[in-house]
């Protein structure tokens, strides 16, 4: 990697319930230098986002248990989740659903399959917006 290339600096967790995907974003964001970890449903982010402690979280719109909607609702009503930065990952793109996305807690909105690059430059924004 060189030294123009954008760093990923922290700690991800990655959630999605198809493994090869969270997996292969998980592997994306340790290329540029996170520490990640992975969840497969709802329940397990927020398990995991409570151990883990995360710096951002790119978690998943459509998964059962417990929906990306739902799990970033209740990351947000923790006291150690208010500052994670958190963005939606959807094969869904339309107005209506990035607005859905922002109202249960979301920081921004990645529609799939993610752009490495695209995905870094939102992380940058966002962190620098949350402080």
């Amino acid at each position: 990697m060189s030294s123009e290339e954008p760093e990923l600096q922290g700690r991800v967790l990655v959630v999605d319930d198809v493994q090869d995907a969270a997996a292969s974003l998980a592997m994306v964001c340790e290329l540029y230098g996170a520490e990640t970890r992975t969840a497969l449903d709802g329940l397990e982010a927020v398990r995991v986002a409570a151990e883990f402690r995360p710096d951002v979280i790119l978690m998943d719109i459509t998964m059962p248990t417990l929906n990306g909607y739902d799990a970033a609702r209740r990351i947000r009503e923790q006291d150690w989740g208010k500052n994670m930065v958190l963005i939606a990952l959807t094969g869904w793109g339309q107005p209506r659903d990035v607005e859905q996305a922002l109202a249960a807690g979301f920081d921004g909105h990645l529609l799939k399959p993610v752009e490495p690059l695209e995905m870094l430059d939102l992380v940058r924004k966002l962190r620098k917006r949350r402080g």
